[in-house]
């Protein structure tokens, strides 16, 4: 497929929802469209919604290009995100949210959601969020700093027992049993922020594991399988 190569031409482009999807099959599925929850290869195209249809019978059968997807969960077309990808992508000096609303006739705050998922994919080099039904999904955090035994005694002091954490990088991961690993640096760990890192990373109806951290309380009502490993009995 011809890749528009300029703004002008990936409006145009992309305005056509034909283009967009067979666009988006070409990234996700060369090989030909699969089931996402059970990868059987020869689903029905249901061409009035645009979807397609498992022959299997089993939850979620009918799925769209944005299931499993960094676009999923946004009542955005695709139109708009696969614009706003092409913009990030070829911005060399970086891309506001501002300019993004403009251009695309949504709201500042829409753009940054936008942003932020689209350069979490470059990041993580994937349109496609880890996990799924049936698969397990290992979340945990942690603090990066020194290591307080190659500390000097009155800086252990300052750092470790006098500011605790405070001078330490939170980090969170989450990983994917047997699968990919993905690792970021987030500001806090307080709830909103844990489970926006979650939700961008995760598909719903994966199998979450993660420690007794309150931050997670709340996952079993957002389309996931939450299960608390305590590990002070482990």
């Amino acid at each position: 497929m011809k890749k528009p190569k300029t703004l002008q031409q990936a409006m145009v482009h992309f305005a056509d929802a034909d283009n967009c999807l067979r666009y988006m099959v070409s990234l996700r599925w060369p090989n030909g469209v699969e089931c996402p929850t059970c990868g059987r290869k020869d689903p029905v195209f249901l061409a009035n919604q645009r979807k397609w249809q498992c022959k299997s019978v089993h939850p979620k059968r009918q799925f769209s290009a944005k299931v499993g997807t960094i676009f999923e969960d946004s009542p955005l077309p695709l139109d708009k995100w696969l614009i706003a990808v092409w913009m990030i992508a070829n911005c060399k000096n970086g891309i506001s949210s501002y300019e993004v609303g403009r251009a695309l006739g949504i709201t500042q705050k829409s753009a940054w959601f936008m942003l932020h998922r689209i350069r979490l994919a470059m990041q993580n080099s994937s349109l496609l969020k880890i996990g799924g039904h049936g698969k397990e999904v290992e979340v945990d955090e942690t603090f990066i700093g020194g290591a307080a035994r190659n500390m000097h005694k009155e800086k252990h002091h300052r750092r470790i027992t006098a500011t605790g954490t405070k001078d330490k990088t939170p980090v969170i991961g989450i990983i994917e049993r047997g699968g990919e690993l993905r690792v970021k640096v987030i500001p806090t760990r307080r709830k909103h922020i844990v489970q926006q890192e979650i939700r961008d990373n995760v598909k719903k109806g994966s199998a979450i594991y993660t420690d007794a951290l309150l931050s997670y309380q709340g996952l079993k009502f957002q389309d996931y399988q939450h299960e608390i490993i305590d590990h002070a009995r482990c």
